[in-house]
C-alpha cells in the first residue's frame, strides 16, 4: 500500500549507488513497529559486505553500512507522504505521518475488499498434494489434519499470486485394500449399509474384523491355526488375482473403492475443498515399471536382479556425497513389484511433464520425511530442475486425551463423528441464546462454528508437532480457537449494524477509485488499541507472503488470532458509537469495517467461514 513511496526511494538509492560504483545488494524492506510513528526500513549491511568482498570500502562493514545509510539519506530529499528519514546503525528508516499511515491502511482495505492482501501474479505453477487417505478405510481425524493443512496452504499460495493446482493421490493398492475385499467377499457380500458415510465407516469396521481373524493369537488351538492359515491363503490368492487382472476381483475392487471415494468426496464438500486433479496409486503402478528401465539405462539405477537382487539407486554415491545422507534405496523388488518410491517418481514425472508444475508440495506425515527426500534426490539425478522446488510439508500425529489411534484395532475417531458432535454442542448453546433466530439459520451458524473450531484446532499447532485433540478446548470461545476469531468478526458486524450507517457509504463501490471514498481521517490522538489494530491490519499482506513462501499455515493461523485479540481489546476499550465528534466516529467506523474485512479474509484463507451472528 506504500509501493509508490518505496519505488521512488529505491530509484534514488539505485541511482546513488550506480553513480558511486557501489555493488548494491537486493533491498529488503521491513515494517517499523509503531513508536510514535509508523514506517519501514532497509539495511545496507549486505551492500557493505559485498563491497568489502570486492576489495572496496576499506572500513569495517557496520561502519561502512552506517556511512552508506547517511549518504543515501542526504540524497533522498523530500518525498511526498514521508514525514522524516533517519540513518541508524546501518539502517535507513522511513517514517510516515501517523494520520496519513492510518488513513492509507484503512482506505486500502476498504477499496480492495476481499482482495486485500492478494499478491501480484507470480510466474510459477504450484501443485499441492493432499487429502489422500487409503481407500477401503474411513476418514478419521488424522486425515482431517492432512486435508486442512493442504487446503489452507493451497489457498495461501494461490492468494499470494501463484497459479495453484490441488491434487489428491489416494492409496488404492496393497494388502490392506485386499484385506477388506477378502472379508467382504467371504462373509458380507450384499449386506452393505445404505448411506455414503455409513458405508465408508463400515469398510473400516470390516478391516478391523479381518485383521483380528488373520492375526496369530496367543494360545490358539491347532484348529484355529489351520483356519487362520486358510484365510491367509485366500487373501493372498485374491491379491494374486488382482495383480493378474482377474475380471471378477477387479470389479469387486472398483465397486468397494468407489464407496470409500464417495465418502471422501462428501467430507471434502463439508470442508469446502475442491480438488482439481485426482491421481491414484493404481494409475502409476505400471508406468513406474517403465521408469525403472529408463533409470537403469541412464546409469542412475543399478539392476541386481541377475544376481537375485533388486533394482536399486545408490543415491549418495551417484550424487558424489562422501557422507551418508540419502542411503541406498530399492526401486523394484526382485519379483518385479514396485514400491511407494517407484510410484512417487512416476507421479512426479506426470506432474512436471503433463501439468507443467514448477513447485510440488507434498502434505504427508513426518514419518515419510526420508522417503520423500530420497525421491527428490533421485528426481535431481534424473535431471528435473523442479526437484529443487519440491517441498515436504510434514505433520505430526493426532491423538486423543485417552491415547493414540490405531486403524488395525479400531481405535480411531472418525472425522464425521467429531464434526457432528461439534455442531450438536454449538447448536445446543445457540438454541438457548438465539431463540429469535430461525431454526434453519441456527443450524447453519452451528455448522460454521463447529467446523471452524475443528479446522482451527488443526492449524493452531506447528505442523511438525503432534496434536492431542480435545473437543472441549476446540469449542471454547476464549483463547486460541476458531470461535474466538469468528466472534471478533461478529462483534465488528454488530457495531456496523448498530451504527445504522450502510457499509457502502463507508467503503468503495465496484469500479470506484480511492479518491471517491469518504476520507477516513485519523488526525486525532489515537488510542493504543486503535494503533495496535491498525498495525495488525497493515501486516496482513506481508503475512500472506510469509505464510506462502515458507509453506507455513501456522503463520496465518497465529496472525488471525492476534488480529482477533486486538479487535476484542479495541471493542472493549474504545467507544465507537457514542463519540460526539462525527469525524472520529466516522474514522472509527471505517476502522471497524477494515478490521471486519481483514478478519474475514484471514478466516477464508484458513478455510473457516465467518458467521454474521453467534
Amino acid at each position: 500500500m506504500f509501493n509508490i513511496e518505496q519505488q521512488i526511494i529505491e530509484g534514488k538509492i539505485k541511482g546513488f549507488c550506480a553513480a558511486n560504483d557501489i555493488p548494491l545488494a537486493e533491498l529488503k524492506w521491513q515494517p517499523i513497529p509503531f513508536s510514535g510513528e509508523w514506517g519501514f526500513a532497509t539495511s545496507f549491511f549486505q551492500t557493505a559486505a559485498n563491497e568489502a568482498r570486492a576489495g572496496k570500502g576499506g572500513k569495517p562493514v557496520p561502519q561502512r553500512a552506517q556511512e552508506m545509510a547517511e549518504q543515501v539519506k542526504g540524497q533522498l530529499g523530500s518525498v511526498p507522504g514521508i514525514s522524516h528519514i533517519e540513518a541508524v546503525k546501518g539502517y535507513l528508516n522511513i517514517y510516515f505521518e501517523t494520520s496519513e499511515y492510518a488513513q492509507r491502511v484503512v482506505d486500502e482495505v476498504l477499496s480492495s475488499g476481499a482482495d486485500f492482501g492478494r499478491g501480484t501474479k507470480k510466474n510459477e505453477r504450484v501443485m499441492v498434494e493432499y487429502a489422500q487417505p487409503n481407500t477401503h478405510h474411513s476418514f478419521h481425524i488424522g486425515h482431517a489434519r492432512n486435508t486442512i493443512l493442504g487446503e489452507v496452504l493451497a489457498r495461501l499460495v494461490e492468494f499470494a499470486g501463484f497459479e495453484t493446482i490441488r491434487a489428491s493421490y489416494p492409496g488404492d493398492l496393497g494388502l490392506g485394500v485386499i484385506t477388506v475385499m477378502w472379508i467382504y467377499e467371504k462373509f458380507y457380500k450384499g449386506q452393505e449399509p445404505v448411506g455414503v458415510h455409513e458405508r465408508g465407516q463400515w469398510l473400516a469396521k470390516l478391516y478391523v474384523e479381518a485383521t483380528s481373524l488373520l492375526e496369530k493369537k496367543e494360545n490358539e488351538t491347532p484348529e484355529q491355526t489351520a483356519q487362520r492359515e486358510v484365510y491367509e491363503a485366500e487373501r493372498r490368492e485374491m491379491y494374486r488375482k488382482w495383480d493378474a487382472g482377474d475380471e471378477h476381483v477387479r470389479e469387486l475392487w472398483r465397486v468397494t473403492r468407489e464407496w470409500s471415494l464417495e465418502e471422501l468426496r462428501e467430507v471434502l464438500k463439508m470442508l469446502d475443498v475442491k480438488m482439481d486433479v485426482w491421481f491414484y496409486e493404481s494409475d502409476v503402478d505400471e508406468p513406474s515399471k517403465v521408469i525403472v528401465d529408463e533409470l537403469i539405462a541412464r546409469d542412475i539405477a543399478t539392476d541386481e536382479r541377475p544376481q537375485g537382487g533388486a533394482v536399486i539407486v545408490k543415491i549418495d554415491e551417484k550424487l558424489g556425497l562422501t557422507k551418508e545422507k540419502y542411503r541406498t534405496n530399492v526401486l523394484l523388488r526382485s519379483d518385479g513389484t514396485t514400491l511407494y518410491l517407484t510410484k512417487d517418481l512416476a507421479l512426479a514425472k506426470m506432474k512436471f511433464e503433463q501439468y507443467q508444475v514448477d513447485r510440488s508440495i507434498y502434505v504427508v506425515d513426518v514419518r515419510q520425511s526420508l522417503h520423500l527426500q530420497q525421491a527428490f534426490a533421485i528426481l535431481k539425478l534424473w535431471g528435473f530442475p523442479q526437484a529443487e522446488k519440491c517441498h515436504h510439508l510434514g505433520y505430526g500425529f493426532v491423538s486423543l486425551p485417552e491415547g493414540a489411534m490405531s486403524s488395525r484395532r479400531g481405535h480411531v475417531v472418525l472425522f464425521k463423528d467429531v464434526a457432528d458432535e461439534a455442531v450438536r454442542r454449538v447448536l445446543a448453546v445457540e438454541s438457548e441464546k438465539s431463540g429469535d433466530v430461525p431454526v434453519s439459520e441456527r443450524e447453519k451458524i452451528a455448522t460454521q462454528i463447529g467446523l471452524g473450531a475443528l479446522v482451527y484446532s488443526m492449524l493452531s499447532v506447528d505442523n511438525n508437532k503432534d496434536i492431542v485433540f480435545d473437543i472441549n478446548e476446540a469449542l471454547s470461545f476464549d483463547g486460541r480457537t476458531g470461535p474466538y476469531i469468528q466472534n471478533a468478526y461478529v462483534r465488528a458486524n454488530s457495531i456496523l449494524k448498530k451504527s445504522k450507517v450502510e457499509e457502502p457509504a463507508l467503503s468503495l463501490s465496484k469500479g470506484q477509485k480511492s479518491g471517491d471514498l469518504r476520507p477516513s481521517t485519523f488526525d486525532y490522538e489515537l488510542t493504543k488499541h486503535e494503533i495496535e489494530l491498525i498495525e495488525l491490519i497493515s501486516r496482513f499482506p506481508q503475512t500472506v507472503e510469509q505464510a506462502a513462501n515458507e509453506y507455513r499455515p501456522l503463520v496465518m493461523a497465529a496472525y488471525a488470532y492476534d488480529l482477533a485479540n486486538a479487535f476484542h481489546s479495541f471493542y472493549h476499550a474504545v467507544n465507537v458509537l457514542q463519540t460526539d465528534d462525527a469525524k472520529i466516529r466516522n474514522a472509527r467506523l471505517q476502522l471497524v469495517m477494515a478490521a471486519k474485512q481483514t478478519i474475514e479474509n484471514a478466516l477464508r484463507l484458513l478455510d473457516i467461514q465467518a458467521p454474521e451472528v453467534m
